[in-house]
Order: C-alpha cells, then structure tokens, then sequence
C-alpha cells in the first residue's frame, strides 16, 4: 500500500518560481509544511526536467515530502520520483502505469464526473480535481467547478482526491468540507515573499480543520 499525504500539495510554477527557483521554493515550502511536490515545467524538455527534478530530490531528502513529476514520464522514471501526475490529454492511465511500474504513485486529472467515474483504482492512486477556480497558472484549463462541483466529482472518484484550481488559505475549510484529502496551491505559494510563511498560513488552517 502506497502511504502518501494530499493534504498540501504544492505545484512548482517556473514562471511564478522565477525569483529564488523551483529547488528553493521547493525546500521552503516543505520546511513550512508542504507535504508533496509537483515538479510541472510545459516548456521544458526532458533533459531540463531530469536536471531539476534530480537537484529537487536532493533538495527534499530525508524531509518526507514526496516528490512527483507532471506529465513527463521519461523524466519521472530517470529522477526515480515517488510519483508522476497526468493528465486527460497526456496518456492513458494503462499506459502510464505499465511504464512506471506498480510502485511509484499515478495520479490523473479529472474535470468531469463522468472523468471521475472512469478512473480505475487499480491504476491509479489519486485524483487531481478541478479546476474549482479558474487560475492563470494554466491558460488551457477546463470550466471552473466551483465547491459544488468539486463536492461532486471527490464523491464519484474512487481514489483520494486532491482539489486544484486557484486555491488559496481562505479555502482550506471548504475543501475538506466537499470531502477532498487536500488542495493543490500554485501562486499561494510560488512567487509569494515568503514561501514558507505562506505553506505555514495554509498548514495551520489545514490543521484547524483536521482537529
């Protein structure tokens, strides 16, 4: 059995990261209480990704934060990620699955419920769901669902699922409350001042809510 945690779940933006990088929004984020990171780069190639997602596990070893790659599997297999993270137009969950093996984590974005519906529990292991607000941190993404929405499709999927979508602090509450295990925050986080003090903000409030 596959032990990871949803509950703040960061996604690396490299534009927003700009500043101080990936690796050291990375580190910082997990010191203030991010439990996974998502290495997600559209723009850059295999090569490039291999090299940050080696200096990000270097980065995060020995913190338990688990560190997964979107989208590139060939990037994931050569990092030895503990996971990769697809998407509906990327490849099929089968496929994916055949490729990483049956212990690395396989997460897959669902916009739909019947998207949701369809997910196979023997491939993957949890779903990225959203987005619950539409987010300039990805231009392509699909029509925003709403806490409604989200409530919605956690209930139809059969894997834990983890709430995307411009999310921030403010939100916590109502995430677990449509049932999610955790919200995935991109510009909460990337690109703030003060990485750590912003995950800290939104770890207290899951805190909060857990108790």
């Amino acid at each position: 059995m596959k032990a990871f945690d949803l509950s703040l779940y960061l996604v690396l933006d490299p534009d927003l990261c700009a500043g101080i990088g990936m690796v050291e929004t990375a580190r910082l984020a997990v010191a203030g209480g991010a439990t996974m990171v998502q290495l997600r780069d559209k723009h850059a190639g295999t090569i490039r990704m291999i090299e940050t997602g080696r200096a990000l596990k270097q980065a995060l070893d020995g913190t338990g934060a688990l560190l997964i790659v979107n989208d590139d599997v060939e990037a994931a297999i050569a990092i030895g990620v503990d996971g990769l993270h697809i998407g509906q137009e990327d490849m099929d969950a089968m496929r994916a699955r055949a490729m990483i093996g049956p212990e690395m984590i396989l997460g897959l974005s669902v916009e739909s419920e019947a998207l949701a519906n369809a997910v196979d529990p023997g491939l993957v292991d949890y779903t990225g769901v959203g987005p619950v607000f539409a987010t300039p941190t990805k231009a392509d993404h699909k029509q925003p669902i709403g806490f409604d929405g989200l409530a919605r499709l956690v209930k139809a999927s059969p894997v834990p699922s983890v709430a995307i979508g411009g999310l921030k602090a403010d939100h916590v509450a109502q995430v677990f409350a449509a049932g999610a295990s955790g919200l995935a925050v991109v510009s909460a986080i990337c690109g703030t001042p003060d990485p750590e003090a912003a995950t800290r903000r939104i770890a207290a409030e899951i805190r909060k809510v857990r108790a």
